[in-house]
């Protein structure tokens, strides 16, 4: 009986967990374990809904993007490698920067990986365009494969660039295919940076781990989304049913992104710290200057909770951590 358009925020929730637990039943009885058709206009739309609604993914690339400035300080050629690079929205804000920093903008190379030829194509022009009215050098290179499923020759370094690798995680999809063929792939590219924003929420694991930690996270997301917009209004509805309902049918209903085949890391960043290819790079105070502004035009500030420890940065709504920011190098790196 609980409807996704009802007043409280449990009551919301409850309703897309319903549903998602009618539709593990269903796929369970047809055998079905594949990814459903992916709307990218639908999803990108929401996505730049809650972008603009709510501080999380501005948190997540203005954080990344201080981390990425910083590798990139007084080097002439870069390569920024997006694993999932969607509508680009993170990137012109860099762009701006690198494109008036004191010694002269630098030659920028894009990859941006994604599911769709198209989307990819259209993002690159928009990319491009942005980066010529600055007068930044700038090329764009689509890869419409999972990250995990390609080869290093793929992605080709210019001798004398430097790498920087992003990666925003979530859970509407499986973005990148097998984690451990991933990590190899790092591995090889030896990058500059990594900038990893990673959801406080596990995707492997068993159902009742997944369910149980999948119930906390998204309560307190609601949460969040209640306490800035009314419960009628068409956006919020938007990034709940076209995002927030896709990551729990995601993780519940289709079994979760280790559906392929493969178990998925419970928390990249303790995989990173394991390798002793990469190590750590902690997030610096200007990242956390950034963070805090972003905070302060999203009412109400005191929902939200931003901490800093072990060289990471973490955005939650009251106790609960949701998103979180952690940066890398490879020792290989030049």
């Amino acid at each position: 009986m609980a409807s996704p358009y009802g007043p409280s925020c449990a009551e919301r929730v409850m309703a897309y967990f319903s549903k998602a637990m009618a539709s593990r039943v269903l796929n369970s009885w047809l055998g079905i374990c594949s990814d459903p058709l992916i709307n990218h206009k639908s999803v990108h739309g929401a996505f730049q809904v809650f972008n603009n609604a709510s501080p999380f993914i501005k948190f997540a690339h203005f954080t990344s993007n201080q981390a990425i400035l910083e590798a990139f300080h007084r080097r002439d050629s870069v390569h920024i490698l997006d694993l999932d690079i969607m509508q680009g929205l993170q990137w012109p804000a860099l762009f701006h920067i690198l494109a008036t920093r004191m010694e002269g903008p630098p030659h920028v190379r894009m990859t941006g990986v994604g599911s769709s030829m198209e989307v990819l194509v259209e993002t690159g022009k928009q990319l491009s365009n942005f980066a010529s009215r600055l007068g930044l050098p700038f090329e764009f290179h689509p890869v419409a494969k999972k990250f995990g499923e390609i080869d290093a020759s793929m992605v080709p370094l210019r001798r004398g660039e430097t790498l920087a690798v992003h990666w925003l995680q979530h859970s509407l999809y499986d973005a990148t295919g097998p984690d451990r063929k991933t990590l190899r792939l790092l591995e090889a590219l030896a990058p500059r940076v990594i900038t990893l924003v990673e959801q406080d929420i596990s995707n492997g694991g068993s159902f009742l781990d997944r369910f149980v930690g999948s119930l906390h996270y998204y309560s307190a997301l609601f949460d969040s989304l209640g306490a800035c917009l009314p419960c009628d209004d068409p956006g919020r509805h938007r990034i709940e049913h076209c995002l927030l309902y896709r990551e729990i049918n995601n993780i519940l209903a289709i079994g979760g992104p280790a559906r392929s085949g493969e178990d998925k890391f419970r928390q990249w960043r303790s995989e990173l710290a394991k390798k002793i290819s990469f190590k750590q790079v902690a997030m610096s105070g200007n990242s956390m200057a950034q963070a805090q502004l972003i905070l302060n035009i999203f009412p109400p500030a005191h929902g939200y909770s931003l901490v800093q420890g072990d060289g990471i940065l973490s955005l939650g709504w009251k106790d609960t951590s949701l998103f979180t920011v952690s940066a890398w190098t490879s020792r290989a790196s030049g």
